[in-house]
C-alpha cells in the first residue's frame, strides 16, 4: 500500500511558476523584506542642510539605529513602499493613506535617549505644512502673516506624526531637565554643557595685519570675502571651538572671542514667542523639559511654555475663559503629562532651527539614534574628490 498517494496528486496539479510569476514573489519578498527592515532595524539618511555642522556635513549618508531607542510601531501602516510623506517627482502627493491611524506604541530598546545624542526624529510642528514654502513652519507663517493671509496664499495640508520631515540634532536635554542659555553657552540643571568641538558658533577675529596668505584658512573654510567685517581688521567668522584655538596660534591674528547675540529679544521671536519673555537664540530659559507623570501648575507663566505639548501633543482641548484655563472643558489648575520629551538643538547653534524656535520634541516624534557614515559626498568639490574618504564609516558622537 502506497503511503503517499496523497503527495502524487498533489504533486500532479502542481503548476510549474512562469517567469514573470517568479520576478513578481522575488520583488514582493524584497519589498516586504526592506520594509521591515527599515521600520524596525536601521535606514538610511541623508543631512541636507548644515545645521549640525561640523559635526555633520551636506552630503552625509547616515545609518540610523531603529533598535537602540525601540522601534516605533507605525502609526500610518498604509503607506507607499520607500517613500516618506509624498510620492517620488511630487510635493503634495500623499505617499500614504490616513483613513488607518494606530496609537503610539514603541518596542522595548537597547537604551534611553542620553544627552550629546544625535537624534532623527519628526518635526514637531509638522503637523501642519505650506505646500509652496515647505523650507518654513506653518506656524511661523502664521506669526509673521497672519492665519488667514497664509491659508488663502499656500496650499495646506496636514501630516501624521510618523509623516513629518525628519530632523536630526543633538538632545541637549532629557526628560525632567532644566535648560537654559547664557551668551551663547547652554547649560543643564544649573551645569555648563560646553560645545562640541565640532560645533560652530560665531568669534570675533581681530588681525594684527591683513598682509597675509589666505590660503592659510582655507583648510578651516573661512572666506573673509563673505564674512561681515565689523571694524578695522576684525571680522565675524562661523568657526567650531577647535578652529577657534588654531586661529589663535597664527602669528598675524590678534585676538579670537566668542560673539553671541547680546541679551535681548530675537527678529522673529524664539520659543515660546511670549512677549513678556525676552529671549533670543543665545539668551533663554531657564525651562524645564516635561517628563512623564510630571505635574506642571497651570498660569499666565506656564501656559506659555507647555500649551502645545498638552493641546497638539497630548491631544486635550485646552481654552482659556474670562482669565481661567479649561482642560476638556474642566477648570484647569495642574496638568500631569503623559509623554517624555526632549530639548534638540544643531551644532551650529546660529544656523539651526531647532527647540530654540519650536520648543520640545515629544517621544512619540522620535525615529531613532544616528550610528554612523556610509558615505559622504562633497557636491562642492571636483570629480575625483567628491567622496570625502575620511568621512567613510566614521562614528557619529
Amino acid at each position: 500500500m502506497n503511503y503517499k498517494f496523497w503527495q502524487r496528486k498533489k504533486d500532479a496539479t502542481k503548476k510549474k511558476k512562469t517567469k514573470t510569476r517568479e520576478w513578481v514573489d522575488a520583488i514582493v519578498f524584497a519589498v516586504v523584506a526592506a520594509t521591515i527592515i527599515r521600520v524596525f532595524f536601521i535606514e538610511a539618511y541623508t543631512i541636507p542642510s548644515g545645521s549640525m555642522e561640523r559635526s555633520l556635513l551636506i552630503g552625509d549618508f547616515l545609518f540610523v539605529s531603529k533598535v537602540n531607542y525601540g522601534a516605533r510601531i507605525p502609526m500610518t501602516p498604509v503607506a507607499f513602499p520607500f517613500a516618506h510623506h509624498t510620492m517620488p517627482l511630487t510635493t503634495s502627493t500623499k505617499a500614504y493613506w490616513d483613513g488607518v491611524q494606530w496609537k503610539y506604541h514603541r518596542l522595548p530598546g537597547l537604551s534611553e535617549i542620553k544627552r550629546n545624542d544625535v537624534v532623527v526624529f519628526n518635526f514637531p510642528e509638522g503637523d501642519t505644512v505650506a505646500v509652496e514654502n515647505q523650507s518654513d513652519s506653518y506656524y511661523n507663517m502664521v506669526r509673521n502673516m497672519g492665519r488667514e493671509q497664509v491659508r488663502s496664499n499656500f496650499t495646506i495640508v496636514d501630516r501624521p506624526v510618523d509623516k513629518r520631515e525628519n530632523f536630526i540634532k543633538r538632545c541637549i536635554a532629557i526628560p525632567g531637565d532644566v535648560i537654559s542659555m547664557s551668551n551663547g553657552v547652554a547649560s543643564v540643571n544649573g551645569k555648563q554643557e560646553p560645545l562640541k568641538n565640532t560645533g560652530m558658533m560665531p568669534y570675533r577675529v581681530v588681525f594684527k595685519t591683513m598682509d597675509f596668505n589666505y590660503a592659510v584658512l582655507d583648510e578651516f573654510k573661512l572666506d573673509l570675502g563673505n564674512s561681515p567685517a565689523i571694524a578695522d581688521k576684525t571680522y565675524i567668522v562661523n568657526a567650531s571651538p577647535e578652529i577657534a584655538e588654531k586661529l589663535k596660534t597664527f602669528d598675524f591674528v590678534g585676538s579670537v572671542t566668542l560673539s553671541p547675540d547680546a541679551p535681548g529679544p530675537e527678529q522673529g521671536g524664539v520659543f515660546p514667542h511670549d512677549p513678556n519673555r525676552v529671549w533670543n537664540r543665545d539668551n533663554f530659559g531657564p525651562i524645564k523639559v516635561p517628563s512623564k507623570g510630571w505635574t506642571v501648575k497651570i498660569d499666565s507663566t506656564t501656559m506659555p511654555l507647555y500649551y502645545r505639548a498638552i493641546r497638539t501633543y497630548e491631544g486635550n482641548k485646552v481654552e482659556k475663559k474670562d482669565g481661567v484655563w479649561y482642560i476638556n472643558d474642566k477648570i484647569a489648575t495642574n496638568y500631569t503629562f503623559k509623554m517624555d520629551y526632549y530639548w534638540m538643538m544643531g551644532d551650529n547653534r546660529h544656523n539651526s532651527a531647532d527647540s530654540r524656535y519650536w520648543g520640545f520634541v515629544p517621544e512619540d516624534h522620535i525615529v531613532g539614534k544616528a550610528l554612523f557614515i556610509w558615505m559622504s559626498i562633497d557636491s562642492d568639490a571636483s570629480f575625483f574628490s567628491k567622496i570625502r574618504w575620511s568621512r567613510l564609516f566614521k562614528g557619529i558622537d
